[in-house]
């Protein structure tokens, strides 16, 4: 990461804190560089991109003072503490900076939002997006990229077009992506499940369903899954790479969360794919918001003019003003900038929460099993003793002020359902984590 970003990070972690008041004066340039053992000139770029942020202001022959914060005090104790919602937290948001983006987007842009674009996407927005994916180790060309609205958009059209394999069954971890789920269903598409637990996979299973069922693809979420939260090892990916190879089986990889990742020897499943029968899918809502709909798909040679016949005629082309603002915002550094903020933001928060539950756990065996993980993630899960009932459990948590949500709605109609509590940290305050945790063990007991 470059020097000005971290150290432009740092500065706004210390005024947003309680380090820094309203109008107290920050340390002078040549301090500055002293402290981060930089040149004054990444000092001065730095304190320039805080003032265009208005979280600064300068006064000739004086320094740099901190801006008045807008908006309610910040309440040590929010009144809900919400385990159940799985969007970005708006507080570690860059507005200012986004609606630069959206404006110089406008600007650039103007003519061409009154034409209809291409299917495929923006053509300089696939050329940094080709950038993008490289640094995943996802390595294509940018006739293979195409910008979707969201994920799901992507995983509709897989769901209903015509694969080079000829087969029409799908194949989903369970629990899984609700909506996925509830697309499918809703469409009445063939449709069986696999059984994820904390240890993975079994693997002779899948491969018994590959070798007996007519599976068109096997849709997974490697890392940081939804609704447990827990990652493949690399062996893993591997050996389900070479199942699908061997059983002319498809992989569509939902990389949902790559940008939160912390261990920096984790591959996606599409590295290790030397046949194309990876679809790699990567959404930008998870990390910058909801609203942007915006999501990436890579697509096999043998399966792109199909994607793109079927994505034409299902919405011509994406937003456009969305697609321009986020290639400014990626070219800029800001995207940079802001996936290290809410990466470290978020790795504190799953710390905390991981290391809540290790604690309760010593003295709640009887209540629920937890999986520690290496590299936790922003969500989780528990399973309960079946004599807990989570649809009891929802209402009696509530009157605590603690928000969770049943994981009925990740199972397919027909597959046996287990009772499991997902828990999710992302909107959560790092220091009502531990508090909550303590609760919600506490709501256990009594229901037992």
């Amino acid at each position: 990461m470059r020097k000005y970003m971290y150290m432009q990070n740092e500065l706004e972690a210390l005024i947003e804190g309680k380090t820094y008041r309203e109008g107290d004066k920050l340390p002078s340039i040549r301090e500055l560089a002293r402290q981060y053992q930089c040149s004054m000139s990444t000092v001065i770029r730095t304190l320039h991109e805080l003032e265009k942020r208005h979280l600064v202001y300068s006064v000739d022959k004086s320094g740099y003072y901190v801006v008045k914060k807008q908006g309610k005090p910040h309440t040590a104790v929010p009144d809900i503490i919400d385990f159940a919602t799985s969007a970005p937290d708006p507080d570690v948001f860059p507005y200012v900076d986004f609606q630069h983006c959206i404006n110089k987007a406008i600007e650039t842009y103007k003519n061409d939002l009154f034409l209809y674009g291409t299917a495929q996407g923006l053509p300089s927005l696939i050329q940094v997006l080709q950038k993008q994916l490289a640094n995943h180790q996802v390595f294509t060309q940018p006739s293979n990229i195409f910008v979707t609205s969201g994920v799901q958009q992507a995983l509709a059209l897989l769901a209903t077009i015509p694969f080079p394999n000829q087969k029409d069954t799908l194949l989903i971890e369970q629990p899984g992506y609700h909506l996925l789920i509830e697309y499918l269903e809703t469409h009445k598409l063939p449709v069986i499940g696999i059984k994820r637990t904390a240890q993975g996979l079994d693997l002779e299973e899948l491969e018994r369903l590959f070798r007996r069922e007519r599976i068109k693809f096997f849709y997974t979420m490697p890392r940081f899954q939804s609704p447990l939260g827990t990652s493949y090892s690399r062996q893993e990916k591997a050996a389900i790479v070479e199942l699908a190879r061997k059983y002319e089986v498809y992989i569509v990889e939902d990389d949902h969360l790559a940008d939160l990742e912390q261990d920096s020897k984790s591959d996606p499943m599409y590295t290790f794919d030397q046949s194309e029968h990876v679809i790699y899918l990567k959404t930008y809502s998870k990390i910058i918001f909801p609203g942007l709909r915006l999501g990436t798909a890579v697509i096999p040679d043998a399966l792109t003019d199909t994607f793109n016949q079927y994505k034409r005629l299902l919405d011509i082309d994406s937003s456009m003003l969305s697609q321009a603002a986020l290639e400014i915002y990626l070219k800029s550094g800001m995207f940079d900038r802001h996936k290290q903020k809410i990466r470290s933001s978020y790795q504190r928060r799953s710390r905390v929460l991981a290391d809540s539950l290790q604690r309760e756990l010593a003295d709640a065996t009887d209540l629920f099993s937890y999986q520690e993980m290496k590299y936790p993630g922003i969500h989780t899960h528990l399973i309960l003793n079946e004599r807990l009932s989570i649809s009891r459990l929802i209402p009696l948590l509530k009157k605590q002020s603690i928000v969770v949500e049943s994981i009925d709605k990740h199972y397919l109609s027909t597959f046996p359902q287990e009772s499991i509590l997902k828990l999710n940290a992302s909107t959560t305050k790092e220091e009502v984590i531990e508090q909550g945790i303590k609760q919600l063990v506490d709501v256990l007991r009594k229901a037992r």
